[in-house]
């Protein structure tokens, strides 16, 4: 049997500024940050939708509307689907969370300047707190996430032109907007007492003290047991062993998250745009791969933490799976999962003209996604998969899925909050 984790304690988590706390929070739900100030980090993670946006794969910039109702409008059609799944946000100010991102591409490293490792350059890693402040870097950046498309407005017009850093460039820009509104002026006094000139990277430290503070997870169920503070029910129990023992789960999903922070080929169905840079013509996302180079990462994606994990759905770095417990199934076999999957069962928000099933109706992108699953084929009983969705149930924590500071009825810009 795999090792139990130890409860979870304050010194698993980084220090917060209360000031930038609240800073934090009316800069996640502001559009302020957005090129065309209409959509927030909210928008796809959302409390509504335990911090992701109940969808398969989003829509960004140009889409109307919050979680499965979002869609496009021919006013600003978005170009794509954002490429991967909307991730939760629990527990990302936990010390351990080093890499971040369903392919690792931004992580802690002692080495590197400003002691990060991300796909920009070095100016790019200076003056972030922690890992889950640089994070926010790059939603702001991306087309079709926040930024908007060419020649929409300043920001995109500025991350066209590659001026992020420095006098004019995207950055600079988007925190002027925030420090020339009336509104912030005293949220930002009280977050960075004394300091001349804000930062985007203030910016940034503040949305990641939010983050961290307000999707903090470990009062479930599960932690009370840790804790010896409480029992969990038969079939959660028996789910426990399971996971734990001889079902495996462990292997990958390890520690006081349940996840080991590494990657893994589990041949999660593929559609939709795939990770393709705008000269490539595929479909295909090869996962870690394009982090590292290496064949041997071929497909694979960070094990993701399984807090609140019951909530969460859809599951798959494509949201392929609506069910937990077709998930697990899906685990079971990879390989066979990819003969039962169903197409017709993903909730994608609606936006006419685009072909979703590409990669999907190519059988050499098929093999080849085949062909990385990294499992042995193995069976679980009809109640042995059960009892783990009772486990898994376990880890929802109501007090990281309720209000702590909540949705903000108004934000200092004045623009709409997504509710």
């Amino acid at each position: 049997m795999a090792q139990m984790p130890d409860p979870v304690t304050d010194a698993d988590y980084m220090p917060l500024d209360p000031a930038q706390v609240r800073l934090g929070q009316m800069l996640f739900y502001d559009p302020i940050l957005s090129g065309n100030r209409n959509i927030s980090c909210a928008t796809c993670h959302h409390p509504k939708f335990a911090t992701a946006d109940g969808v398969a794969l989003s829509l960004g910039e140009g889409g109307v509307g919050l979680g499965p109702e979002r869609h496009a409008t021919a006013q600003n059609t978005p170009e794509q689907r954002i490429p991967r799944h909307a991730p939760a946000l629990f527990n990302l100010g936990a010390r351990e969370f080093t890499r971040l991102f369903h392919d690792g591409r931004i992580e802690v490293d002692p080495d590197k300047p400003g002691g990060l490792r991300t796909p920009m350059g070095a100016e790019m890693t200076a003056g972030f707190a922690n890992l889950l402040s640089a994070q926010t870097m790059f939603p702001v950046l991306s087309a079709d996430e926040m930024a908007g498309h060419y020649s929409e407005n300043d920001v995109s017009q500025a991350v066209r032109q590659g001026r992020i850093t420095g006098p004019g460039g995207a950055w600079d820009l988007l925190s002027a907007r925030v420090v020339e509104t009336p509104g912030y002026a005293p949220l930002l006094a009280a977050a960075f007492p004394g300091q001349e000139r804000v930062d985007f990277t203030d910016i940034s430290d503040a949305i990641a003290a939010f983050v961290a503070f307000e999707w903090r997870s470990d009062t479930s169920a599960f932690d009370a047991y840790l804790r010896g503070q409480g029992d969990l029910s038969p079939q959660a129990t028996r789910g426990m062993t399971l996971f734990y023992g001889s079902a495996g789960c462990a292997a990958c999903h390890s520690g006081p998250f349940q996840t080991d922070h590494g990657y893994h080929a589990m041949g999660v169905p593929q559609f939709g745009p795939g990770k393709a840079a705008r000269f490539e013509d595929h479909a295909r996302d090869t996962g870690r791969m394009r982090v590292t180079g290496k064949a041997e990462d071929a497909y694979a994606f960070r094990t993701p933490s399984l807090r609140n994990v019951a909530d969460t759905a859809p599951y798959g770095h494509t949201g392929s799976h609506a069910d937990l417990a077709g998930f697990i199934v899906a685990h079971l076999d990879p390989q066979r999962a990819l003969d039962l999957f169903e197409p017709s069962t993903v909730t994608l928000p609606v936006m006419a003209g685009l072909d979703d099933w590409r990669y999907i109706g190519d059988p050499a992108e098929q093999a080849r996604l085949r062909a990385a699953v990294s499992v042995q084929p193995r069976e679980l009983a009809e109640d042995d998969v059960a009892a783990l969705v009772a486990f898994l149930g376990s880890l929802s924590d109501p007090e990281a899925l309720g209000d702590r500071l909540g949705v903000p009825d108004a934000v200092p810009s004045g623009l709409p909050v997504d509710r």
